[in-house]
């Protein structure tokens, strides 16, 4: 009776399960700009024997500690992900223990707070006095935010009650850019321990290097970070800004990196520098302070990933920016209010952000926009009080890149788009015969090839043939 129940239990669950997957597969056009599709391969490590293991390990006396046995074969997986990141980065350290972004930010944070006491006096831990960082409102990201991943890290201001994190100014024309000049002059006046660059609204290069020529040679110089989840798979091509003078990189590995979800934490802080003692922390704070087991079958999905990025990354990079401004150019070509300059194609990264606020609140249009199959993220602008109410709708281009889409491609989305949001029709049928000729994924080993290597796996993974011949049968559709 048990087994019956458990079985009818399933097989209903299962049955929404596949049909999530083929409206999310190959019904929807995806245009949320955090997320992405990791390739067969990605997904196949996801389930392999890592899985269900352990692989705790510190350094401790000049060597690596593995606190677990039978962790050989990880241990090299880990050695071999750092050593692409390293490459991807070209950068010399990297901490890929982290399992999100939001978690490599706040072992940053952890790791930056106990650097600065290093000279306190015995028995004695304060908090940042001040951290500079973007307006939520702005285009900031949560997790840079005191109610985020700053929580109880930074001081309170006497004067307002509340922690002491300062916002850069923006261009009165343009609140999608940091006001240089004035961002420089704020600078000097409130001497922030930690500054954090980056954005999940994010269409703009950050002023890192100018900010890094203004401090460089203060003795109580601020550690500069930049938070590039949204922007790590178009790193180089976008914007590289260990070379610009920051400090540390920080990010998730799912959004234009097209990685199982992970965080990386990469810098150049080699031994010698002023900074090696952070670089500890950095670690230390991973773990034991954030993480024990790190997810090791992700780990090993990261590295297949970063493979894949580092053999692809330049054309990837170059069609992902290329497709977000021809794709902001047919938004607009279709009456839509595209952010940004237009004199500068609209945006520099992979999203596209678009006003709705005449044709509806954001989340509305954006219910309108799944019922239609296409699927987006609502968002508040620099004008809006609050997301409560948001105006603006935001797109990334990255995932449908992936699926063959080029520029061209784009108009016949943007008009589709456009007939939802402004003439309000139901255009779901359309969609679903538009995405039916992009379900091949680019970037990564030919389906075939990735299918045989995939099946070769699970015939090792599962205790007997009879559930590797099933799952293989039906990997069409799980992947």
């Amino acid at each position: 009776m048990q087994m019956t129940d458990l079985s009818g239990r399933m097989t209903e669950l299962f049955g929404r399960i596949r049909d999530n997957n083929l409206w999310r597969q190959r019904d929807c056009v995806n245009l949320i700009p955090s997320e992405n599709t990791p390739s067969p391969l990605v997904k196949i490590c996801e389930i392999c024997d890592p899985a269900g293991r352990y692989a705790e390990h510190k350094m401790m006396k000049g060597r690596d500690v593995y606190f677990y046995h039978g962790t050989d074969f990880i241990r090299r997986i880990e050695q071999e992900a750092v050593e692409a990141v390293q490459e991807y980065f070209g950068c010399s350290e990297a901490e890929l223990r982290t399992i999100s972004g939001q978690m490599a930010n706040e072992v940053v944070f952890k790791a930056v707070t106990k650097f600065v006491n290093r000279t306190s006096p015995e028995g004695t831990f304060r908090k940042l006095r001040s951290v500079m960082n973007n307006d939520l409102g702005k285009g900031g990201h949560l997790s840079s935010q005191p109610f985020g991943a700053l929580f109880n890290f930074v001081d309170i201001n006497p004067e307002t009650g509340k922690e002491n994190c300062i916002n850069f100014p923006v261009l009165k024309d343009n609140p999608y850019r940091i006001d240089i000049p004035a961002m420089l002059e704020l600078v000097r006046q409130t001497r922030p321990e930690l500054v954090v660059f980056g954005k999940s609204m994010f269409i703009y290069p950050e002023p890192v290097r100018e900010f890094a020529a203004e401090v460089e040679t203060w003795e109580d110089r601020p550690v500069i970070m930049y938070d590039m989840a949204h922007v790590l798979g178009i790193h180089g091509a976008f914007q590289a800004p260990l070379e610009d003078g920051a400090d540390i990189i920080t990010g998730s590995t799912h959004k234009t990196f097209f990685g199982p979800q992970r965080g990386v934490v990469v810098s150049n802080m080699s031994k010698g520098t002023r900074y090696r003692k952070l670089w500890l922390d950095v670690k230390s704070r991973a773990f034991p302070g954030s993480t024990s087991n790190h997810h090791l079958a992700t780990l090993l999905g990261m590295l297949v990933a970063t493979m894949e990025m580092n053999s692809f990354r330049d054309e990837y990079q170059q069609k992902v920016l290329s497709n977000a401004r021809a794709f902001a150019g047919h938004l607009a070509d279709n009456g839509l209010s595209v952010e940004g300059d237009p004199s500068d194609g609209y945006t520099f990264t992979h999203q596209v952000l678009v006003r709705v606020a005449e044709h509806g609140e954001g989340s509305k249009v954006a219910d309108r926009l799944q019922e239609s199959n296409i699927i987006v993220n609502y968002q508040a602008l620099p004008d809006d009080e609050t997301f409560l109410f948001s105006s603006g709708i935001r797109t990334g281009v990255s995932e449908m890149t992936r699926f063959g889409m080029n520029e061209e491609d784009f108009g016949p989305l943007a008009e589709l788009m456009a007939r939802v949001i402004i003439k309000g029709e139901n255009v779901a049928e359309e969609v679903t015969a538009f995405r039916s000729k992009f379900t091949k994924m680019r970037y990564t080993l030919p389906l075939e090839e990735s299918l045989a290597l995939a099946t070769g796996a699970l015939e090792s993974a599962f205790p007997t043939g009879d559930y590797t011949r099933l799952f293989a049968d039906n990997l069409h559709t799980f992947l």
